[in-house]
C-alpha cells in the first residue's frame, strides 16, 4: 500500500507544477461553459417547461463539469503510459516489485486530481459571484453535498478503471488512437458531457443510464444539481459501486492476459 500512495503522491505533486496548462484550461472551461449556458438560455426562453431540467439545475450542472473536467472526462490520456507500451520502456515497470495495474491507476487518479484541484477553485469562484440566472448555487442540502462528494470520488473511480481498459487495449494494436477517438466521443455522449442525459429521449435515456458512462460523471453533476433526489441517488450510487467493481476487476484480468504474452524487442 504504500508504494501505491508514494506513486499517487508522486504523480499528485507533478501534476500541480503544469501551472500555465492549468490557467489555459481554466480560460477554456470558464468560456466554454459560458457559451453553453448561453445557448441553454436561449432555449429555455423559447419555452422553459418544455424540458426536464430547471434552468438553475442545468447552470449548477454546467459550472461543476467544468470545475472539474479532468475527474469526469475519459480523454485525459497518460502520454507516460501510453508511450511506454509503444515504445518498450514497459520494460522497466514489469522489473518494479510493484503490480503495473495498480500502479498506472494511481498515476491516473493522482494526475486527475491534481489537475482539477489546480482549475476548480477559480472557476468555481467564478461561476458562483455572476448575477442570476447564469450564476451557479449551492445544493439543497448539506447532505446533498456529501453525497455528491462520495458520487464524485466513484466517478473518477469509474473514469480510471474505464480508461486503463483502454491502455490496456494498446498492447494488441500499433496505434490505438483510433481507438481512444472513439470511445472518447462515445463516452463524453453518453455520460452527458454534451447534452445531460435528461435531455435523451425516454428510451435513449433509460439505456444510457445504464451504461457504464452515465456513472462517470452524469450521477454526481446531477445530484449537485438537485435533479436527482431522494431513492433514485442511491440507486445511482449503488450502479456506481458495481461499475467500479466490474471495470476493476475486467482491467485486471485483461493486463494479466496481455503481459502475459508482451514482448518487448531491442535492449
Amino acid at each position: 500500500m504504500k508504494a501505491y500512495l508514494s506513486v499517487f503522491r508522486m504523480r499528485f505533486i507533478g501534476a500541480l507544477q503544469y501551472r500555465a496548462a492549468a490557467f489555459g484550461g481554466i480560460a477554456t472551461q470558464l468560456a466554454w461553459g459560458g457559451m453553453e449556458i448561453l445557448a441553454l438560455a436561449a432555449f429555455y426562453r423559447a419555452n422553459p417547461s418544455a424540458f426536464p431540467m430547471e434552468f438553475s439545475h442545468a447552470v449548477s450542472y454546467v459550472w461543476m463539469q467544468q470545475a472539474f473536467l479532468t475527474l469526469f472526462v475519459v480523454w485525459s490520456w497518460e502520454a507516460d503510459i501510453l508511450s511506454s507500451i509503444s515504445e518498450g520502456s514497459i520494460a522497466y515497470d514489469l522489473v518494479r516489485p510493484v503490480d503495473l495495474y495498480g500502479r498506472w491507476l494511481c498515476q491516473i487518479i493522482g494526475s486527475r486530481l491534481a489537475k482539477a484541484l489546480l482549475r476548480c477553485s477559480p472557476i468555481l469562484i467564478a461561476a458562483f459571484i455572476l448575477p442570476e440566472p447564469y450564476g451557479m448555487s449551492l445544493p439543497p442540502g448539506a447532505g446533498t453535498l456529501l453525497l455528491f462528494f462520495l458520487s464524485a470520488f466513484l466517478s473518477l473511480g469509474v473514469v480510471a478503471a474505464f480508461s486503463m481498459l483502454i491502455y490496456i487495449s494498446n498492447f494488441y494494436t500499433l496505434s490505438a488512437a483510433g481507438i481512444r477517438l472513439m470511445v472518447a466521443s462515445l463516452a463524453d455522449f453518453l455520460s452527458g458531457a454534451i447534452v445531460p442525459l435528461p435531455f435523451f429521449p425516454d428510451k435513449i435515456r433509460a439505456a444510457a443510464e445504464l451504461l457504464p458512462f452515465a456513472s462517470m460523471q452524469n450521477m454526481p453533476l446531477r445530484i449537485y444539481s438537485g435533479n436527482i433526489v431522494g431513492p433514485d441517488i442511491f440507486k445511482g450510487i449503488a450502479l456506481q459501486i458495481l461499475w467500479l467493481l466490474i471495470l476493476f476487476f475486467a482491467g485486471r484480468a485483461a493486463m494479466g492476459r496481455a503481459l502475459g504474452k508482451v514482448v518487448v524487442q531491442g535492449g
